[in-house]
């Protein structure tokens, strides 16, 4: 296996624009080249995110794996000069492990992880030594992963598990948020929230649909002040104001498994998580199903993914018209009653999924994560020092990024109580 170190001679955007216009200073790593494979890198996720890397690294050598070599083969004519298309298969460990060996880092995107009960990659990648990110958005699949910690220790590997946008970036937020409020003395953690709101499929496709569906047969897990409690699924219906961009938004209880490693990691005793998606009818759709269709049926993937097919066509439809915008908003109360919160808005969740995942795999190649499985919220998955630069990384193209603020100021629609104090 090729050495793992810093060793990015990348040509990131040095003085890139923020969503405000200001200036960043991103400065590029350098030293040699590394080699970086996607797995599941011909599907939406996976090909925007080796589109992403290749655009803040050109000099990583980017292989593309997945089945589709058709497919794969055109994505890369499209990437770089240093891509190159691998037809591999998660289940052939043989053939994976073989080609493990010959690269740095590891992205695993074939999704979806849910009702999926071996970690096949992250075993490969501890066996080969093989540095390991995955963008799971399962609770089960997260726990299962960091069942490895010892092992990944142990073998003197990096590993993060659900390292995406959202759970990924909206973690680094949160634990970016409790630091603030511990800086600032503005009390003790007491509830943290987590909204996101997803117009449509976001451009991603049958696999984010697939996820819903299946997240829609999953008991909801929620913390409300030190006690674990179990809850509908898109239950619970919040309007959030999403600030610029997006607006307001209703949004549901869902199973994420951010709230669960928040929790822990973080310290907070009342966390929660909750989407919402475009066009308003989807969410009437998702409230019917939810509470109408056997659970049985939403806890069998195969089934599933049979009706995803169905509904594929009609969804892409609407999502012509609703448009793939996204949001994250987290919000943080204290003990003294201070609130702040963290927005992060892009027009594109599939543009955006990709620079997000490419973040975390810049941040595990740069040396910023110590060996052993863990949450992106977690300092031995990304260190406080790397955090900031992940978020700018992240965040590059976004209509609205705004960190640590008090809730009105983050909103389109702040309550005013009079003589300029705002709620």
């Amino acid at each position: 296996m090729a050495p793992l170190a810093v060793h990015l001679n990348c040509a990131i955007l040095a003085s890139a624009k923020n969503a405000g216009g200001a200036d960043r200073d991103l400065q590029p790593k350098k030293g040699l080249n590394s080699r970086v494979l996607i797995l599941g890198g011909t599907g939406r996720v996976g090909g925007s995110t080796a589109l992403a890397l290749s655009k803040l690294c050109p000099d990583l050598q980017i292989l593309v794996g997945g089945r589709n070599r058709a497919k794969g083969t055109s994505l890369v004519s499209t990437i770089s000069k240093n891509s190159e298309f691998v037809e591999i298969s998660i289940d052939d460990k043989e053939k994976l492990e073989a080609t493990l060996k010959n690269v740095d880092l590891v992205v695993h995107t074939a999704g979806p992880f849910q009702r999926e009960e071996k970690c096949t990659v992250l075993e490969a990648a501890i066996a080969t030594k093989t540095a390991y990110i995955d963008v799971c958005d399962d609770t089960m699949y997260a726990a299962n992963a960091k069942s490895y910690h010892s092992k990944a220790i142990a073998a003197n590997v990096p590993a993060i598990t659900t390292s995406g946008i959202y759970p990924g970036v909206s973690n680094v937020m949160a634990a970016e948020l409790v630091q603030f409020a511990k800086n600032e003395n503005l009390g003790e953690p007491e509830r943290l929230r987590f909204f996101y709101y997803t117009a449509g499929t976001g451009g991603a496709g049958p696999t984010i649909l697939a996820t819903s569906f299946l997240l829609l047969g999953e008991d909801v897990i929620a913390y409300n002040k030190g006690e674990k409690i179990k809850l509908k699924p898109y239950s619970g219906a919040l309007n959030i104001d999403f600030g610029k961009g997006i607006g307001k938004r209703d949004v549901y209880l869902l199973n994420f498994p951010e709230v669960s490693s928040a929790h822990k990691v973080l310290g907070v005793p009342t966390v929660s998580a909750r989407f919402g998606t475009a066009p308003f009818f989807w969410n009437w759709g998702m409230v019917a199903v939810a509470n109408f269709v056997p659970e049985e049926f939403l806890r069998d993937k195969s089934k599933v993914q049979q009706l995803v097919q169905i509904l594929d066509p009609l969804v892409r439809a609407f999502d012509g018209i609703a448009g793939e915008r996204v949001s994250l908003r987290v919000d943080l109360e204290c003990s003294n009653g201070r609130s702040i919160a963290s927005i992060f808005s892009h027009k594109k969740l599939s543009v955006s999924v990709g620079t997000s995942i490419a973040a975390f795999a810049l941040a595990v190649l740069e040396g910023s994560t110590k060996p052993g499985v863990w949450f992106p919220e977690e300092a031995e998955g990304v260190s406080v020092e790397a955090r900031e630069i992940l978020l700018k990384r992240a965040a590059q193209g976004t209509i609205n990024f705004v960190m640590n603020k008090p809730p009105w100021m983050v909103e389109t629609d702040p309550k005013e109580l009079g003589l300029g104090i705002y709620v």
